[in-house]
């Protein structure tokens, strides 16, 4: 089976995207696994620190291992947005595939810095166990929380700039960029946000490493496939798992509100995480 990294290059060269859900329980764990392997592509679960403390670090790896080890099937799990060294650290150690450092919000000095600690414990790791983990690190700033929102929060949007990107990546030797080109973490009531294709072209060249679109809930699809085409090899999508799952789940109890079997109520949302899974990972691997 390939690994991680092995798929995300796969992806850079294919043009396409590996999808990345986050989840909070394991009817959202099932949904993703089901629409991917139905579709045959690879995919990444994901946690924040606000989900990995609800679902569990440990248990979370013993989903996706599971799952990965029963099937011989490339299903990843990613630390999603991890705000501190020591929370990076843990993951790491826990068995996670991936981890994001998210210092957006810091000085780029403190950025580099605490991204760099974050590399360094996790090659040091890798010379021990051989369990290579792939780091990520965001630069520029797209707001915060997978919520619906009236308007673009203000100091979001702010964009990358691909000189400050390549000096970024050579001082921390990260895996993987999450750069700010145009979209927003959550959902926009008034309008879209648009994606920045050109400026996603120019920091792949200029940096080197492989892109990671945040923000992914609520564009338009030409904004993903532009964004691809241009050098994003991963893409995060979890407000639109939310909506889906709550939407699914008020339908559930309206039309059977004397339902107490809990796996029967949940059916329908999770079956509408799926399809909307299913939805994104097609456009995202260029299938009809």
């Amino acid at each position: 089976m390939k690994t991680l990294r092995e798929c995300v290059k796969e992806a850079e060269e294919n043009k396409v995207a590996i999808g990345h859900f986050n989840i909070s329980n394991l009817e959202a764990f099932h949904a993703i696994y089901n629409a991917a392997k139905k579709l045959n592509v690879p995919v990444i679960v994901g946690v924040s620190e606000g989900e990995e403390s609800f679902v569990g670090k440990e248990e979370a790896v013993a989903l996706v291992r599971s799952i990965r080890e029963r099937d011989n099937y490339p299903i990843f799990l990613n630390a999603d947005h991890h705000s501190n060294f020591e929370a990076v650290r843990a993951c790491i150690d826990a068995g996670f595939d991936s981890v994001i450092f998210d210092g957006a919000k810091l000085s780029f000095e403190e950025n580099v810095k605490i991204t760099k600690e974050c590399v360094d414990y996790a090659r040091s790791v890798t010379r021990k166990t051989s369990r290579d983990t792939i780091v990520e690190a965001e630069l520029g700033y797209i707001g915060s929380g997978s919520n619906i929102k009236d308007t673009i929060p203000e100091g979001a949007g702010i964009l990358t700039k691909p000189e400050e990107a390549k000096k970024f990546v050579e001082m921390t030797g990260i895996d993987m960029l999450a750069p700010s080109v145009g979209s927003v973490h959550g959902l926009i009531k008034s309008g879209k946000p648009h994606i920045d294709a050109e400026l996603v072209k120019e920091i792949r060249k200029k940096t080197g490493v492989p892109l990671v679109l945040h923000g992914g809930s609520g564009l338009r699809d030409v904004d993903f496939t532009n964004a691809i085409t241009s050098g994003i090899s991963i893409v995060h999508i979890n407000t639109e798992i939310r909506i889906a799952y709550v939407e699914g789940l008020k339908k559930s109890l309206a039309d059977k509100p004397d339902e107490v079997v809990p796996y029967k109520i949940s059916a329908p949302a999770m079956n509408a995480v799926e399809e909307m899974v299913e939805s994104r990972l097609k456009l995202f691997n260029n299938m009809e």
